[in-house]
């Protein structure tokens, strides 16, 4: 089997604060293969969008890539090693800011942001900024890029392309800006496209559009591309595979059907249970209770211990391992879950959270407790 296209190898990205170092991406791990289309999935505040940006090395300050390693088609984009007393070292062969932004970026991965108009100048033409962009990247006259541009225009489904190549991003609808910048990221044909939530802004229908959109694209160039949202329905549409990302750390990755049809993290099949579904009514949503710990302070063990609804003692004190939990006739499956780990999760006790129903009477019956006198919660108030 080749190599990956891209491979990401313990990452970590810091903010430093006056409160504290805040561990936005802690350790993570993942592929994308040539031509295939990869999720990075989890709620607001799990990290995605940092890693995305780690991969490019586009984080600010206070921010820094402290530790790992980003390889992109053999070339080493981060290779940062993390001492001992705290210094971060490179490695000679990680690419230089310069030979990232005149060998990489736009070139070889191309980023879509969220909301185009902050990637879209207002003051300037949509045809310009795209023809200086293809002018920039991909050593053309002025005459050649603009031909380009409007070809890209015309590909991504916006009408009259040489009329509205003069027009200005508010002449725009949200759906033609997204596509706009779509044609940005596939004009310099790259073989990688980060799509950072690009359709979070769109209504449902222009929604659907722009993923029929990048579907096509797909298959017809055969770009790689790494999908970052919070939506699963977006994930089910279009992607190969998925990662599933929690308060810094990618918690679970399978290929996509395997992910929906035989979840193994009890995240993920909360993110699938809080899922609004046609053949549902609205009352039985299921919500994932609480609400996400602050990175700069995450739980100890599992992370997500404080919000599960199977967490128990044992998930306080081990920090689950992630490792592949598939047998060996079928395709990959990580995991990072201490229920899949020799560390005494089934004969430890349920903790007493919200999540494992310890307000609600909830724990009592998980431990065939009979007045549920032993949590302290009255056995019938919660239902009255």
């Amino acid at each position: 089997m080749s190599e990956p296209l891209l491979t990401v190898e313990n990452l970590k990205t810091q903010f430093f604060t006056e409160e504290g170092t805040v561990r936005a991406v802690d350790g993570v791990n993942f592929e994308v293969n040539e031509g295939e289309l990869v999720g990075l999935v989890g709620e607001s505040g799990a990290g995605k969008s940092v890693a995305a940006q780690s991969i490019m090395r586009l984080v600010e300050e206070p921010g820094r890539i402290v530790d790992g390693t980003v390889t992109f088609d053999g070339k080493k984009l981060v290779d940062i090693t993390e001492t001992p007393d705290g210094r971060m070292e490179e490695s000679d062969e990680m690419l230089s800011n310069r030979e990232m932004r005149e060998q990489i970026r736009g070139r070889e991965i191309a980023i879509v942001f969220q909301d185009p108009m902050e990637s879209l100048n207002p003051v300037f033409k949509v045809g310009a900024q795209l023809r200086e962009f293809i002018e920039l990247n991909r050593e053309v006259g002025e005459s050649e890029a603009k031909r380009i541009a409007v070809d890209m225009l015309r590909e991504v489904g916006i009408p009259e392309p040489e009329a509205r190549y003069d027009d200005y991003p508010h002449e725009f609808s949200g759906g033609m800006r997204q596509r706009v910048l779509i044609a940005m990221a596939l004009a310099c044909e790259p073989r990688l496209i980060i799509a950072d939530e690009p359709t979070t802004a769109l209504d449902v229908t222009v929604e659907g559009q722009i993923l029929d959109l990048v579907s096509d694209l797909q298959e017809r160039y055969d770009t790689a591309f790494l999908w970052v949202t919070h939506d699963m329905g977006v994930v089910a549409e279009i992607c190969d595979r998925v990662n599933v990302m929690y308060l810094g750390e990618v918690v679970e990755e399978a290929k996509v059907d395997d992910l929906f049809h035989d979840t193994k993290h009890p995240y993920t099949e909360a993110l699938l249970r809080s899922m609004p579904r046609p053949d549902q009514a609205v009352e039985s949503l299921d919500p994932i209770k609480g609400v996400m710990p602050e990175a700069i302070n995450p739980p100890s063990g599992c992370r997500f211990h404080t919000r599960c609804p199977e967490a128990r003692e044992a998930c306080k004190e081990f920090h689950p391992e992630y490792h592949d939990v598939s047998d060996a006739s079928e395709a990959p499956h990580s995991v990072s879950c201490i229920k899949y780990e020799a560390v005494g999760y089934e004969d430890s006790d349920p903790l007493e959270t919200e999540a494992t129903g310890a307000f609600a009477g909830g724990l009592a019956e998980m431990r065939g407790d009979e007045g549920g006198g032993a949590t302290g919660v009255s056995g019938g108030g919660a239902d009255e």
